[in-house]
């Protein structure tokens, strides 16, 4: 596996670890088996030992299925979250969009991605009106309870659904030309931040 400019995420990785910390294990989250998986999933995510990422297809807003691998050619930045997240999730992707809007005509070529944890309330039209809202370039995917769970899976990803809330990690993953997995970007990360990191991978 690949990584690219890996050593500019050395710093985030560490700011990650601290808020994977409070992100994983609120209060709420009982038991030592689920803690025990985020702790897993994050030390495989963070360990660069294991392959994380790979191919996958989920259907967009409009019902169409989209494959990683179209977007071959173009870096990509994939979020996993869901539209009823009360304040992560409007944050990280409100830096997505900012980053796209700092990266000017190079935003061209990265394509931002939302996938949903909670495919039940994100309806496709919940879908779409959430992902215009942050930069007109976000497709917004949904897939099946289980497809799903598999995808973020393959990026080390934890979250837990309890009642109406999802806690989840939340991290914005990296995906080079070839579909390849490079790096994330921590929760809270700056717009400019972001640009720079993505510039440097342009």
């Amino acid at each position: 596996m690949r990584y690219v400019n890996r050593g500019i995420f050395i710093a985030a990785g560490v700011i990650a670890v601290v808020a994977v910390v409070a992100l994983l294990w609120p209060k709420h989250i009982a038991g030592e088996e689920r803690r025990a998986d985020a702790a897993r999933l994050m030390n495989e995510l963070m360990s660069g030992k294991v392959a994380v990422g790979g191919p996958f297809a989920l259907t967009d807003a409009s019902g169409r299925e989209r494959k990683l691998g179209e977007f071959r050619g173009r870096l990509v930045l994939l979020y996993f979250g869901y539209a009823y997240c009360p304040d992560v999730c409007p944050t990280d992707l409100a830096a997505i969009g900012g980053a796209l809007r700092a990266l000017g005509p190079q935003a061209a070529q990265v394509q931002p991605i939302f996938v949903t944890l909670d495919p039940q309330r994100d309806t496709p039209d919940v879908l779409r009106q959430y992902v215009a809202a942050f930069h007109p370039s976000f497709i917004g995917l949904r897939g099946s309870e289980a497809r799903t769970r598999e995808v973020a899976l393959r990026y080390k990803l934890f979250y837990e659904k309890v009642g109406d809330f999802i806690d989840h990690a939340a991290f914005t993953f990296l995906i080079d030309r070839d579909g390849q997995y490079v790096a994330f970007f921590p929760p809270g990360t700056r717009a400019e931040r972001m640009a720079a990191m993505v510039k440097e991978s342009l």
